[in-house]
């Protein structure tokens, strides 16, 4: 298993939590996604995967929830 955290900005809301880990729990190997919240500024996305993930691919999940990751 790989855990890996991730910033990410824009998000407010339940609603927003909820985009962001429809489209990052889609990616191949996820096994779960948790958001610690933080409305107006750099929310941490912690996903749990079967191995690491390219941020690549998160960025794309994240940019589809409509949201954007932090590097």
């Amino acid at each position: 298993m790989s855990e890996n955290r991730f910033g990410v900005s824009g998000m407010t809301c339940a609603h927003c939590v909820g985009a962001v880990t429809e489209e990052v729990s889609a990616l191949p190997g996820v096994e779960s996604v948790h958001v610690d919240l933080v409305p107006d500024g750099t929310s941490t996305v912690t996903v749990t995967a079967t191995s690491p993930l390219e941020e690549s691919a998160v960025a794309a999940a994240v940019d589809e929830a409509g949201y954007e990751l932090v590097r």
